[in-house]
């Protein structure tokens, strides 16, 4: 399914719909963090992903992680909720959605960091690095929240 992000963009379309989702901020010992490049888009992003049905939200963020990128995490603390109207993402099907995001820092406790149909290619960025990657502007406000903050954000 196709798909275009909107930032703070007037000419966005409205959206038709809202989704939880769960975004994990994976960070190692030495403080890098995992990054992914989506093969819809091409941008960089942390491993991210909508809320099923009968998970929580740190089931959900733990789910999309493994799936995205082969890594196991555990949660370690949030970094928090974004529900801010100026991200809406149209998808080829019609709908115009308005994410409601929980990001949540996490470390890996196992698994291969190995690329899967959603992610052509996975790395681990130095916090200083992350300026010269790709990011969309809202999955950057969640990184840059998390890396500069230790309460939660909440829109």
């Amino acid at each position: 399914m196709s798909r275009r992000d909107y930032w703070q963009d007037p000419d966005a379309p409205r959206p038709t719909s809202r989704k939880p989702s769960a975004s994990v901020l994976v960070t190692d010992d030495a403080g890098a963090i995992l990054l992914l490049q989506r093969t819809d888009t091409g941008l960089w992003t942390i491993p991210t992903g909508g809320l099923k049905k009968g998970e929580t939200i740190s089931q959900c963020a733990i789910r999309e992680c493994e799936e995205e990128t082969g890594l196991t995490v555990e949660i370690t603390g949030l970094v928090g909720v974004f529900s801010t109207p100026d991200h809406v993402i149209a998808y080829g099907n019609g709908e115009v959605r308005q994410p409601v995001n929980v990001c949540l820092h996490a470390a890996v406790t196992g698994g291969i960091a190995t690329p899967t149909d959603e992610a052509s290619e996975i790395r681990w960025v130095r916090p200083d690095e992350i300026s010269t990657y790709d990011i969309h502007p809202a999955i950057l406000r969640r990184i840059r929240h998390g890396i500069d903050s230790a309460a939660p954000h909440i829109d």
